[in-house]
């Protein structure tokens, strides 16, 4: 099923006018709430709630809606998943266009959708046109560390990474989760939308480490991969030790991936663990890899910029 997603409110010049309705409503309610009964009460002051939002949507037309959020059940994940998707302006569902698609790992409405939506919607305009428009498809978490950690026979390593066991009441699902992705998310998208096989996949820290796992094992999945400060430290940095050969022997068409990097000084070892990760990557015939390294960039800030330099790296102006 589909629902309206977050509605953006913006000031009209009506605001103060509204605000002084608001306000004589507020006091004129409260002058009546101190002389009735209880029962009364509540009626005004649901009254006074209703006026408001009535009021509110006298201006419709300071209303923008970003997109739609559809909740799908997966049998592989055994749980409802809320998927937010923004279409390009003059998408319709009666058209022939099909659209290239970006999945964001960390998809949910508090987590990085609204502000990727916008350096989307900022490319795809025609007077900039710097990559196709494009469907973005933000999917929620539920429990990332389940979600995006592979399996590892114990968390012995988590003391010397900095974290305790506890942390980490699920982990090691990431099999399951890459099943839903392929075999239920993008036929979803791909079968209802006018979505097309031209698919990119962002993920940042642990969600990076899920998109280099899907990389390394899965990468047909995708055509494209933003893969920001990835956390190749789980599981004492088994994907990494690991990841040569897989590479080179599952990817068969050519892919281009984009390795962005926070400063070195906040975190060392994961600065090193990404630049062996990408000297891997170079060997790898079919890899078009973009390094970024952003030193003015915290592992908490550089989702933004990160994902605004991939976007200009792997569609370059023409």
């Amino acid at each position: 099923m589909a629902f309206p997603l977050k509605y953006i409110f913006f000031q009209t010049p009506s605001f103060h006018n509204r605000f002084c309705i608001f306000r004589l409503i507020f006091n004129s309610t409260i002058s009546l709430v101190c002389s009735v009964t209880k029962n009364i009460m509540t009626k005004y002051i649901q009254l006074f709630i209703a006026i408001i939002f009535s009021t509110s949507n006298l201006h419709a037309q300071s209303i923008i809606a970003l997109g739609q959020t559809d909740q799908i059940y997966s049998t592989i994940l055994k749980e409802n998943r809320t998927i937010n998707i923004y279409f390009p302006e003059d998408y319709n569902s009666t058209d022939t266009i099909k659209y290239p698609i970006i999945y964001i790992l960390d998809g949910g409405i508090k987590e990085d959708f609204i502000h990727l939506v916008g350096i989307v919607r900022y490319y795809t305009q025609p007077w900039i046109a710097q990559f196709p428009k494009s469907i973005v498809v933000g999917i929620e978490n539920t429990d990332r560390k389940r979600d995006f950690t592979f399996a590892v026979a114990n968390l012995e390593f988590l003391e010397k990474e900095g974290f305790k066991k506890e942390s980490f009441p699920q982990y090691g699902k990431s099999a399951a989760y890459i099943a839903f992705l392929e075999s239920e998310l993008q036929p979803y998208m791909e079968n209802k939308y006018h979505a097309n096989k031209d698919r990119t996949v962002i993920g940042e820290s642990l969600a990076g480490l899920l998109a280099s796992e899907i990389l390394v094992e899965k990468p047909d999945l995708f055509s494209k991969y933003i893969i920001i400060a990835p956390s190749l430290w789980w599981g004492e940095q088994k994907l990494l030790h690991e990841s040569k050969n897989p590479l080179n022997a599952n990817i068969k068409n050519p892919l281009n991936v984009y390795l962005g990097i926070p400063n070195k000084d906040e975190d060392i070892k994961m600065y090193e663990e990404s630049i062996k990760f990408s000297q891997i990557l170079k060997q790898i015939n079919n890899i078009n890899l973009c390094f970024d390294y952003l030193p003015l960039e915290l592992h908490a800030t550089i989702v933004h910029q990160a994902v605004y330099n991939a976007f200009k790296k792997l569609y370059p102006k023409k």
